[in-house]
């Protein structure tokens, strides 16, 4: 199979910021199959082409970037997370997208599992300093991202440091961003009783893993979440959910 024999590509789900010191081809993907384990390069076209295709769990994701084929440009970043996170002008690029056959089905939670799960073993390819979820427009330190997602895959709360971004705005709520990839809306959590800002913080983590669970806000609901209490949630608009800790 060749590239023009292939359906149209999928958007990229994520991105490897590497050192360009370091660049990465097909030998590092091989490389980093068999000491994982976790995947298997199941394409490799010229390398000209720059890209490969990654089989894990039964599901196939294209690579891109990689040596010998044409550079990408740096994803927009907006919320940086990490210690020594390094300037991200001039760093190497590589993507990642769904295959083909997943086309519509990058939104499933058992496709983002797995995504997830490949991020992991390729973070682990030396060079590399971040790993970006496009859809929260993040750049994760690789120690964090794994930090995050080992627990989630093995039964734990969602990542929403990796996953989703969370920030401040000028009157001191919590927003998301890239929540709205998984269930269709973000919110907005407000100062309200939640006391000093690290319980805050930790009410908008716990919201995301339950609004992840239980889907879109249509109307007036109160979540009651483990360790923090319950949250009353209000829909405005459809596209944004307001919160207010109760």
């Amino acid at each position: 199979m060749v590239a023009s024999e292939r359906s149209p590509a999928s958007a990229p789900l994520a991105a490897l910021l590497f050192d360009p010191a370091h660049a990465i081809g097909i030998d590092e993907l091989i490389g980093s199959a068999t000491d994982t384990g976790g995947f298997a390069v199941s394409h490799a076209p010229p390398p000209s082409e720059g890209w490969a295709e990654l089989l894990r769990d039964g599901l196939t994701f294209d690579i891109h970037g990689l040596r010998g084929g044409p550079k990408l440009d740096v994803p927009s970043i907006a919320h940086r997370v990490g210690p020594e996170l390094p300037a991200t002008d001039g760093l190497g690029v590589l993507t990642l997208a769904p295959g083909p056959h997943l086309a519509g089905a990058e939104r499933l939670l058992p496709v983002i599992r797995v995504a997830a799960a490949l991020l992991l073993d390729l973070a682990k390819i030396p060079g590399v300093r971040a790993v970006c979820w496009l859809p929260a427009r993040n750049a994760v330190v690789p120690i964090w991202f794994e930090r995050a997602v080992t627990p989630w895959l093995e039964g734990g709360p969602f990542p929403a440091m990796a996953l989703v971004s969370l920030h401040r705005d000028s009157a001191g709520a919590i927003q998301t961003e890239g929540l709205n990839f998984l269930i269709g809306q973000e919110f907005v959590l407000l100062r309200g009783g939640a006391g000093d800002d690290s319980m805050l913080a930790r009410v908008a983590l716990r919201l995301v893993d339950w609004l992840v669970a239980h889907g879109s806000v249509d109307q007036p609901v109160e979540a009651v979440l483990a360790g923090t209490g319950a949250v009353f949630l209000e829909a405005t608009g459809g596209a944004r959910i307001v919160a207010r800790c109760v």
